[in-house]
């Protein structure tokens, strides 16, 4: 080989490396971007009353923006619908227990709460869901007969500081409004199956990043959203 060709040679491969070298991504780079993306902490997205007929596009939804959530289930939706709770799970979600039937839990007896939290959780987990740790009582209605009952299956009782008002016809800007006024470690109410929060899907992400917030887990052990 002639003295170019080795010179061309060297600088081709010195060009390489260079190249290499600035666009690598680094591991010590990307911790610090997620924590500034979460820089003002995490909430918590819940959705209530599935799975429905909506369920899939709302995971899909959900993913491709790049959020996660606690889908609350009503047990006999669970039952009839296995393949949707098992889609819950592989889209990232999170599945708690919503009651069986959606009655009114402080209407009912003691052993009549407890067959609707322990089939909850029984057909929550027979369809792939796992094993439920978190609760939230139909209409937020709670006293100190559905805690205990909820406390004997090992759940964490959990309501929410923010209602999107979904469930009554809320408009998709008054929903995304709604998440808005969330703050580091605080739950909003939504449901499975209105148009309108599906549609707003996009937005909620857009505002959540704006405000430095990210979609978490709920803490068993505290009921505030933590990151996952």
């Amino acid at each position: 080989m002639t003295a170019k060709r080795v010179l061309t040679a060297l600088a081709a491969t010195a060009t390489a490396s260079a190249a290499l070298t600035v666009t690598a991504p680094t591991a010590s780079t990307a911790a610090p971007e997620r924590a500034a993306a979460c820089g003002a902490g995490y909430v918590g997205l819940t959705f209530d009353d599935g799975p429905s007929g909506n369920t899939t596009k709302l995971l899909s939804a959900l993913r491709q923006n790049g959020l996660r959530a606690t889908m609350f289930n009503q047990g006999q939706y669970a039952a009839a619908n296995p393949s949707l709770v098992r889609a819950q799970v592989t889209a990232g979600m999170w599945v708690a227990n919503h009651s069986y039937t959606h009655p009114h839990l402080t209407r009912l007896s003691q052993a009549q709460i407890d067959s609707e939290i322990s089939r909850t959780q029984q057909a929550v987990a027979n369809a792939g869901g796992g094993t439920p740790k978190l609760f939230r009582p139909p209409y937020g209605e709670t006293n100190a007969t559905v805690k205990s009952v909820a406390a004997r299956y090992g759940l964490t009782e959990i309501i929410w500081n923010v209602d999107s008002q979904d469930w009554n016809g809320a408009r998709a800007d008054a929903i995304v409004q709604s998440v808005a006024r969330l703050t580091n470690g605080q739950i909003i109410l939504m449901h499975d199956w209105p148009a309108n929060t599906l549609a707003a899907i996009p937005r909620i992400a857009q505002t959540l990043a704006s405000r430095g917030l990210c979609a978490g887990t709920i803490s068993p052990q505290t009921g505030r959203a933590v990151a996952p």
